[in-house]
């Protein structure tokens, strides 16, 4: 079973410095119908302008992922990890115990666009850690490509959570498939384009709630960025 979530519904806000579109309630944004779906807790789509930035702030017990679309993003944590992401680069953070940390834009010219995504862990107390892969656009075109499990296979990042999640290109006219088994569930964002999914338009924004057992059939309607999440 499908269920749509459409780009227009989810919550939005703009402070300037920061344009933040939310899939599940965040902040200022609340509905008690969209809470997250399975572990998947968090999915915002942000711009940040040139110079603009998180300040130092804390986070416990989450397993944060931040995916880069667009532009370059600092990043300096009380792990004394310091770093820049860029597009093709996944980070994650898992918070643990307690960790504070900052992101500002790395560029003076360039806004930065991203996704953030928190997956809520299996473990509360974990020690906190960090890492960071980079995936060429080669791997994900048109395929499936894994940037993040339980136990870190195939290179992807490690997430303590039964979740896996994907990434995939697809130029126009380009198909693919995924069988989501019972009684997992998924959820896929569109990150960039237009796809159609099981015959269902989707556009940049767009998700999808899935309940197995189903078979996903995507078709991009122009060149499309996707994420997909098998969760528990």
């Amino acid at each position: 079973m499908i269920n749509l979530r459409k780009s227009h519904d989810r919550g939005h806000a703009n402070h300037g410095w920061l344009d933040s579109y939310h899939t599940f309630s965040f902040g200022d944004y609340y509905d008690p119908k969209e809470m997250g779906f399975g572990a998947l807790r968090v999915i915002n789509e942000d711009w940040v302008v040139p110079k603009g930035g998180f300040p130092t702030h804390p986070h416990r017990d989450m397993e944060i992922v931040t995916y880069i679309l667009e532009g370059a993003l600092g990043h300096k944590d009380s792990m004394g990890n310091g770093s820049v992401i860029r597009v093709g680069d996944v980070q994650r953070m898992t918070a643990g115990t307690g960790i504070t940390h900052s992101e500002a834009n790395a560029s003076e010219r360039e806004a930065v666009h991203l996704l953030q995504i928190w997956i809520e862990p299996d473990t509360a107390g974990l020690t906190p850690s960090y890492e960071q892969t980079h995936f060429p656009v080669e791997e994900k075109q048109g395929r499936f490509r894994l940037i993040a499990s339980r136990d870190g296979r195939e290179g992807s990042v490690t997430i303590h959570q039964d979740t896996a999640v994907y990434a995939a290109v697809l130029n126009a006219d380009q198909a693919l498939s995924y069988t989501l088994a019972a009684p997992r569930r998924a959820y896929l964002h569109l990150a960039r384009g237009r796809i159609a999914l099981n015959g269902y338009p989707l556009e940049a924004g767009d998700g999808a709630k899935i309940n197995g057992p189903e078979t996903l059939a995507l078709s991009a309607l122009e060149t499309a960025e996707i994420l997909l999440f098998d969760l528990a």
